[in-house]
């Protein structure tokens, strides 16, 4: 037996992260001596913007061994196949980024290369139809991967989840209590620190409880109330590179049914987003506050919903960027608390699980090893710049000049590694996956596309196959693209058959 092990790990704060993490240790340390405490405060509220997720949250799930109807039902969620840009690259302009790929790989060479080669060859196209996730969107279709066809396009079906965030928290909170974690209400007024250390040893409360730890993960949000208010760890502004922020949040009633991705619609001064769950709609407006005031933002939001507005509007104020480090003495960021990026492309919840997927690989015991704390900063830091970088490629590639807040986008200055992609896409037409990307190639092929990045050579292998050639392997990819669509139940079918919410409310 290590007789290092941690006694104690606290959490401090609710909400996505506090719960995800609750629900991951209690998981897992479930029956050892380890003991897990979650500190919140229902006077605290919670952001709760974030309601889209990528494909990763089904492996999330299925660690935990949820039911997915039952999650689907209790958080009143809908399925997610990708993403709707409209107006990014100009005004009536859009396009979708699928979670799936564009047709398939032929002699080791991507689908995608065949299509580029035929299109500079003059046979003019559209991408997209070359995505089953693209066309089950535009036809509002839906079904899980068929396990028992793996020839078949149905198997690669590639999807994620709209849900309501405060929903589930609670789904979260259910689990990690019945995984043996204690929940604690109150509010964290003071942390002790050991003097020669600067490890934090106990936490006060506004009652004068006070909570002893050896291991205290952060989910206080955008406060950071360990990681910086006591610890001071500093914070890096990605300002320059992604102007938005603030944003301001409003729900509406649901009018038609859900359709089966998320809408992010490009405005004066920022863009919109639109997510359909079973029970209402989402909607929210991220804007910069150098180019719209708070009430303008808010009249352009409510302007642009589908239907009545079903709470009052809950205004945001953020600024883009991470925490210097992540992991910090015996202290781990989480969440807000780790930094922030708008949800653009629905990763906020993905980065806390990939977040948790690191501190189990480096899972400490009091000695507090630096080397693994060293590990998990630099390889956080680097998924937050992949992730930066896919965010400002979305802003800097685009052709709109028609207001202060585009043109001054179109000044922005590229990270050097955004570049290096972009340079190489158009040179060669080649993406490459890099360590610590959330996103594949399929990903920076549909937004390099679709926001008007387009290569003037591809592959030089795929010269010396006839034209001909080419275009019978891309048609017979549409047919069968085509058909697995039309086989494909509605999005709304799917749900009332599997998985509806039991209250509509």
């Amino acid at each position: 037996m290590n007789p290092h092990l941690l006694d104690h790990v606290v959490i401090v704060g609710g909400g996505t992260a506090g719960w995800m993490a609750a629900a991951t240790l209690g998981h897992l340390l479930e029956g050892s001596p380890t003991k897990v405490t979650l500190i919140e405060s229902e006077a605290i509220g919670t952001v709760g913007v974030g309601e889209a997720t990528i494909p990763p949250i089904i492996a999330f799930n299925t660690m935990l061994g949820i039911d997915e109807d039952e999650f689907v039902r209790e958080t009143n969620a809908t399925f997610k196949l990708g993403i709707e840009f409209v107006d990014w690259l100009e005004r009536g302009h859009s396009y979708i980024h699928p979670f799936g790929d564009f047709g398939r790989d032929f002699d080791a060479i991507p689908f995608y290369q065949y299509w580029l080669h035929r299109n500079l060859a003059g046979e003019k196209d559209d991408l997209f139809s070359y995505s089953l996730m693209v066309e089950a969107c535009r036809r509002e279709k839906f079904m899980r991967p068929l396990s028992d066809r793996p020839q078949s396009a149905l198997a690669g079906i590639n999807y994620a989840f709209q849900f309501d965030a405060s929903l589930y928290a609670a789904f979260l909170r259910r689990f990690a209590e019945g995984k043996g974690v204690t929940r604690i209400e109150g509010r964290v007024e003071h942390a002790e620190q050991n003097p020669q250390s600067g490890f934090i040893e106990t936490l006060t409360l506004d009652d004068g409880r006070t909570i002893a730890g050896d291991f205290f993960i952060d989910c206080s949000g955008f406060r950071g109330l360990l990681i910086e208010q006591v610890l001071e760890t500093g914070y890096e502004d990605w300002r320059k590179y992604l102007p938005c922020d603030r944003a301001v949040a409003l729900p509406c009633a649901k009018i038609a049914d859900p359709v089966p991705y998320t809408r992010a619609t490009a405005r004066d001064a920022g863009w919109q987003w639109r997510i359909p769950l079973q029970h209402r709609t989402g909607n929210g407006h991220v804007y910069c506050s150098e180019f719209m005031d708070d009430d303008t933002a808010e009249t352009v939001l409510r302007d642009n919903l589908d239907a009545p507005a079903l709470a009052p509007a809950n205004r945001l104020r953020f600024l883009t960027g991470r925490r210097n480090q992540f992991w910090n003495r015996n202290v781990l960021a989480l969440g807000l608390a780790a930094g922030f990026m708008e949800p653009l492309e629905s990763t906020s919840i993905h980065l806390i699980q990939t977040s948790l997927a690191r501190l189990l690989t480096h899972f400490p015991d009091r000695r507090f090893n630096p080397s693994d704390i060293a590990a998990f900063n630099q390889r956080t830091e680097k998924e937050y710049e992949r992730v930066r970088d896919f965010l400002v490629l979305h802003y800097t590639a685009t052709r709109r000049d028609d207001t202060p807040f585009w043109r001054h986008c179109q000044t922005i200055e590229q990270p050097d590694s955004l570049k290096g992609r972009i340079e190489q896409f158009r040179s060669s037409g080649r993406l490459f996956s890099e360590p610590n990307d959330i996103f594949g190639t399929a990903s920076w092929l549909a937004v390099m596309y679709g926001q008007g990045v387009e290569p003037v050579a591809t592959n030089p292998l795929i010269a010396k196959i006839p034209l001909d050639r080419i275009d019978q392997i891309i048609r017979r990819v549409g047919a069968t693209i085509d058909n697995a669509a039309n086989e494909m139940p509605s999005h709304q079918n799917f749900i009332e058959e599997n998985c509806q919410a039991k209250s509509m409310v």
